[in-house]
């Protein structure tokens, strides 16, 4: 080949890729004008997730100052690096709030995913489609109701001088119990009001997982003799294995938030044995004391704990229940 063909064909070469770069910049520009309405309607989403999320993260080093507001976020404040962390180690509200925390959340998780896919499946079993829907509703409404209402209601009911359910105890010959203000009885009442609030979501959940199952694996399990509870054990539950796994790795992720919304609205110092958490403890701590550096070096603690238990939970969906989500 000489040397004025290898000319023009590198040049012939060149020509083509700008024209391929050029093709490929305009069917960018194309799909670009044909999904701005959608861009268009994940912009607020995406304002409030950076005004809300990513902003205050700017604030996380008054975990390792000694803030003083009057200087204000941009002031010169004084840096103590770790004091606050190694302070947590002897603050005893700390640990008292940590425990509430752990055991109000593993009992809400646990007995959720229990109480949930036992009530998925048993809604599942019912054959009359019009019977189906209303369970699905009826079980599905508390979630959309919030706990500033809830607990009013809740406060209302549990009251030891005329609540309903101390109507009944007290027409049964026992004695009024003061579940919002007796720490024996507070936690339950937590794990209790908050199941009844969240099951239905995940029973929703669920019975989707369940419908979507082969029915011709139930009808070869009956053929071959399995009766109705071994098609379940057998067949069920290890078809939804996968989304309770996923559930599971969702639940953990928030596990040392301990719903604030309810346990604010519902405890009270005589309670703070039993009921006091994590995110109560920096409400008080940071809004009503004043001291930001210690709220927020405990909300700091408890972020990168999350993001720990998160990556386990992961980790054992994947290993034991085959699931990824990458």
């Amino acid at each position: 080949m000489t040397a004025a063909q290898t000319t023009a064909k590198g040049a012939l070469a060149g020509v083509t890729g700008r024209r391929s770069l050029g093709q490929r910049a305009h069917e960018l520009r194309r799909r670009f004008r044909r999904s701005l309405p959608y861009y268009t309607m994940m912009l607020p989403p995406l304002l409030l997730l950076l005004v809300f999320n990513y902003i205050p993260l700017y604030g996380l080093k008054m975990a390792f100052q000694r803030f003083i507001p009057a200087r204000g976020l941009f002031g010169d404040q004084k840096w103590v690096g770790l004091y606050w962390f190694q302070y947590l180690r002897v603050y005893p509200d700390f640990f008292r709030a940590l425990a509430n925390t752990l055991i109000l959340s593993l009992s809400k998780i646990g007995l959720g995913i229990l109480v949930a896919v036992t009530v998925a499946i048993l809604i599942s079993e019912v054959r009359n489609a019009t019977l189906q829907r209303a369970i699905q509703t009826t079980v599905y409404l508390p979630h959309f109701l919030s706990w500033i209402v809830l607990a009013g209601v809740f406060i209302r009911i549990l009251s030891p001088s005329n609540g309903l359910v101390n109507q009944l105890i007290k027409s049964l010959g026992g004695n009024p119990i003061f579940f919002l203000g007796d720490n024996r009885y507070f936690r339950a009442t937590l794990i209790v009001t908050d199941l009844w609030k969240s099951f239905g979501f995940n029973t929703i959940v669920y019975l989707a997982a369940i419908v979507s199952i082969d029915p011709s694996l139930y009808e070869a399990a009956t053929v071959d003799g399995a009766n109705k509870f071994q098609r379940i054990w057998h067949i069920t539950v290890p078809s939804i294995l996968p989304i309770v796994s996923l559930m599971s790795v969702l639940s953990i992720g928030s596990i040392l938030n301990a719903n604030f919304d309810q346990v604010f609205n519902l405890y009270s110092p005589a309670v703070y044995e039993t009921g006091d958490v994590l995110n109560t403890l920096v409400y008080r701590i940071g809004l009503v004391q004043a001291n930001y550096s210690l709220s927020t070096a405990i909300g700091l603690f408890r972020a990168l704990v999350s993001g720990v238990l998160v990556g386990i939970a992961y980790f054992l969906a994947h290993k034991y229940a085959n699931y990824e989500i990458f």
